[in-house]
């Protein structure tokens, strides 16, 4: 499935849950079947020295190549740093990965309590 990673870059706010829904598509805009597929992600400091996350991936479409990425509030709260990165990697059964979709975290400081 060879493809350049899509850039999708995003904002949270720090000590919140936040979510997002991916849609993954080949380079003739067919959806990605995901069946047999392992799909995993990272958050990491922008030197990658430090792991801050492992998100949760949850498929929620297989045939369609539909899943959410999410850090909790809890995660969240450790991101002290104004700017992350972050890719989204795929393992088929016979363990070839290929990224898909990389991009940078942005935080914004939230103030309710």
């Amino acid at each position: 499935m060879a493809i350049s990673p899509g850039i999708y870059d995003m904002t949270i706010q720090r000590r919140s849950d936040h979510s997002v829904s991916f849609q993954l598509q080949d380079n003739n805009l067919a959806n990605v079947n995901l069946t047999g597929y392992t799909v995993t992600s990272q958050v990491w400091d922008e030197s990658r020295a430090n792991k801050l996350a492992d998100a949760t991936i949850t498929i929620t479409s297989v045939a369609n190549g539909q899943f959410s990425w999410k850090v909790t509030d809890t995660q969240s709260t450790n991101f002290v740093n104004n700017t992350y990165r972050y890719d989204i990697l795929l393992t088929d059964g016979s363990g070839n990965k290929e990224y898909w979709v990389e991009g940078r975290i942005f935080m914004s400081e939230g103030y309710t309590a």
